[in-house]
């Protein structure tokens, strides 16, 4: 493996332990100072230093920084409630009888409730209080207000776990999977759903900002998901390869077993480099991927006003929608 100018790193990397790593990107794409690092033993990317204290950060912080508000608008609940109606797609034959689930990052509820109308026994967490609040005040869901390592909750409870967009942000991605690990029943499912560092659909410049603390691609996720004790059953990619769902199924773990695994991939960390070094924005703006989606937005926006134009609540909109 090509080995590029080595940095230091104030953490181990959380997939195989390593400490070589090499800068990636100095900045975030609102221009601000964020030093992003590659581990050359397995192409884990993260950022180092954190920008921020994430506990506090999405408690407090996340949802007005990126939403304008505490609590949900009309138009953030109808497009959650479109997105739920595509995840519920995703999961297909997962669902196809009652399970008991749980939904980590809730968010405004929606699909936690989606999946409650279709029969399932749905559990949620969320740790920003605006929107926990909302989600069960307006649809009547159970959901916790917290971070998934302070769940309470038996062990082995669930069927199928969820976490859509959320593993991105932790902490600690490695704990994080750990306690799904443990909330799952024997055989259990846990689907995960992160954006791949191997995008080029979005603007260079928008590769990395500060609200992801770590960046996946396919064999770096399936790496940890396998140090933590989960096998790959499936796995699909968004049409525009902006986001990767990955299906695991929980196994019995062997402590002496793992202690002798290597979990490096040889050759991962030159593949992400070049694909990023590669993703400039004179071959961005050569794809149709900025009109399309500038026109999409667009396009959206108009829909969003007309359908939210007699909005009464969430719960009308959304079982309008579901319906």
């Amino acid at each position: 493996m090509q080995r590029h100018q080595l940095e230091t790193c104030s953490q181990p990397c959380t997939v195989c332990g390593g400490s070589n790593v090499a800068v990636l990107a100095t900045t975030s794409r609102s221009g601000n100072a964020l030093r992003t690092v590659i581990c050359q033993d397995c192409g884990m990317v993260w950022s180092d230093p954190f920008p921020h204290n994430p506990r506090s950060f999405y408690e407090d912080d996340y949802r007005v920084a990126y939403k304008g508000t505490f609590t949900p608008k009309p138009k953030h609940i109808l497009r959650a409630g479109k997105v739920a109606l595509s995840r519920r797609a995703l999961l297909g034959k997962w669902i196809e009888k009652p399970v008991k689930m749980l939904d980590v990052g809730t968010g405004g509820g929606e699909f936690a409730y989606l999946m409650q109308t279709l029969g399932h026994d749905v559990s949620g967490i969320e740790p920003n209080k605006g929107y926990a609040e909302y989600s069960r005040e307006e649809y009547g869901l159970k959901v916790q207000i917290g971070f998934i390592q302070d769940i309470n909750q038996a062990p082995e409870s669930f069927d199928l776990i969820t976490i859509w967009h959320v593993l991105e942000h932790t902490e600690n991605p490695h704990d994080v999977l750990t306690k799904l690990h443990s909330l799952l029943k024997s055989q259990g499912i846990l689907v995960v759903e992160v954006p791949t560092i191997e995008a080029t659909c979005q603007s260079p410049k928008s590769t990395f900002h500060e609200a992801h603390i770590f960046n996946f691609n396919l064999a770096t996720l399936n790496k940890l998901a396998e140090k933590v004790g989960f096998t790959q059953v499936e796995h699909k990619v968004s049409a525009d390869g902006a986001n990767m769902t990955v299906f695991f199924r929980k196994n019995a773990i062997n402590e002496s077993a793992k202690a002798q695994q290597n979990f490096t991939i040889p050759g991962n960390a030159d593949k992400i480099i070049k694909i990023v070094k590669n993703h400039t924005a004179i071959r961005h703006y050569l794809t149709l991927w900025p009109y399309q989606r500038f026109f999409n937005r667009m396009s959206k926006a108009i829909n969003e006003k007309l359908a939210t134009a007699d909005f009464v609540s969430g719960k009308q909109l959304l079982d309008k929608l579901y319906t």
